[in-house]
């Protein structure tokens, strides 16, 4: 049954209801009392009977409204988020509020699930989807993973290292990288925030010295992309500072900069702030769930939807490049590295049956057997099939992957990159 015909049924019911309410609430006429005190107040029921109708077509409005108000299914495979778009016709991911919930909130409740006509066994069956530009990044030292056949427009070499002094330090080699005959990046990336505090504050010798190492390393390279993923909150003005003068530098090559997957505005990362000085953004959509989180998928299709629309709005599809998953994860229902008291050591070896009582060198240790379930989630040629034709269905032209090595081996039949 479709919305509109919904709607009809709804209204009708209701609008019935208010009928029988209306017709049952018919009042004889106004009789003595026996008593010959008072008399039925006709002009009392017919109000009573109004208003139970007025509240029966009531509901009925609402009905009709709550129906117009939904959008319809997605016709045969087609995402659902494509259809939501502002006034101006950007996607609303940022401005969407229903209840309290933002956009995040709203794909994680709605089922997206972007199902593939074919069934996930018939992996040969699978469409493949097309883009104007398709990244993935290459290990240094794993240049082998890299097949030329392969439809990859870029290739992000991984990666330079800003080293606790705040030099640049294991600088790929770009020679390693041969017969591919697309654009070359080179990734620089520092893991500590403190480190990266400290290295990008403005007008610093520390960044003087690291802006200058890296024009250096990037000039037998096409491009530059950026990965500091621990940039404190408060240095957000140096962060993007720092990329206006990475920017200044680099003449014509590109410059990419990589981003935290989000569904809304905030945080130190300011999709728009960083667009407007570089000429890629890369969406990392992955690790909605991570090894610290309870299970679930790296990247699911609802999050990334939603990731999805708000890059698009805050970022366009001319500098858009979302990040796509090879890898999956696992994780335990139980957890047993931890430090442990006496007496909860003591309850262990009675508890679990302790086995190999011994003493090495004086000290106690025992071993002990438990059941541990494991839950993996991953990714397969089918649900990357699916989460590029989702992308594709919302507008996006550019995606990219992490990382050669790690893939399906059958992904490549499903992607191209356009002529």
């Amino acid at each position: 049954m479709n919305t509109e015909a919904a709607a009809q049924t709804h209204t009708k019911k209701s609008v019935n209801a208010g009928v029988f309410f209306s017709r049952a609430m018919v009042f004889p006429p106004e009789k003595p009392s026996p008593r010959g005190g008072f008399a039925v107040r006709k002009p009392v029921c017919v109000f009573t009977a109004r208003l139970l109708v007025f509240f029966c077509l009531s509901a009925a409005t609402f009905e009709i409204s709550a129906c117009k108000a939904a959008p319809p299914p997605a016709p045969g495979g087609e995402p659902q988020t494509a259809g939501l778009e502002t006034e101006g016709g950007a996607p609303a991911a940022e401005a969407y509020k229903e209840d309290g919930k933002d956009e995040e909130d709203r794909y994680q409740d709605e089922e997206l699930s972007y199902v593939l006509p074919d069934s996930p066994g018939d992996t040969d069956k699978l469409p493949s989807s097309s883009f104007q530009e398709v990244w993935a990044y290459l290990i240094d030292g794993h240049e082998k993973n890299l097949n030329t056949r392969y439809s990859i427009s870029d290739v992000v070499h991984f990666a330079a290292e800003v080293d606790s002094y705040g030099h640049l330090s294991g600088i790929p080699r770009r020679k390693a990288i041969t017969r591919f005959r697309g654009r070359v990046h080179l990734a620089v990336v520092c893991n500590g925030s403190g480190l990266t505090h400290f290295t990008i504050q403005s007008g610093s010798e520390a960044r003087k010295q690291l802006v200058s190492e890296i024009l250096a390393a990037v000039k037998d390279y096409d491009g530059l992309n950026i990965d500091l993923e621990n940039v404190p909150s408060r240095d957000a003005e140096h962060f993007l500072s720092f990329l206006s003068e990475l920017r200044a530098g680099l003449g014509g090559k590109i410059l990419s900069v990589c981003v935290p997957g989000r569904a809304r505005a905030g945080g130190v990362y300011n999709y728009a702030a960083v667009a407007a000085l570089s000429d890629r953004v890369f969406v990392m959509a992955y690790d909605e769930h991570w090894s610290g989180s309870p299970p679930g998928p790296v990247a699911s299709m609802n999050w990334c939807g939603a990731v999805a629309a708000y890059g698009l709005h805050a970022v366009g599809q001319e500098k858009l490049v979302m990040g796509i998953p090879f890898y999956g994860r696992s994780w335990g229902d139980k957890s047993t590295s931890r430090a442990l008291i006496h007496s909860t050591v003591e309850s262990h070896k009675q508890e679990y049956g302790a086995e190999n009582f011994r003493r090495v060198n004086g000290i106690p240790t025992f071993t002990y057997d438990v059941m541990v379930k494991v839950t993996v989630y991953y990714e397969d040629e089918y649900s990357l099939a699916a989460r590029m034709r989702m992308y594709r269905g919302q507008g996006v032209q550019k995606i990219g992957f992490w990382r050669l090595g790690q893939e399906a081996p059958g992904v490549w039949n499903l992607v191209k990159v356009e002529d």
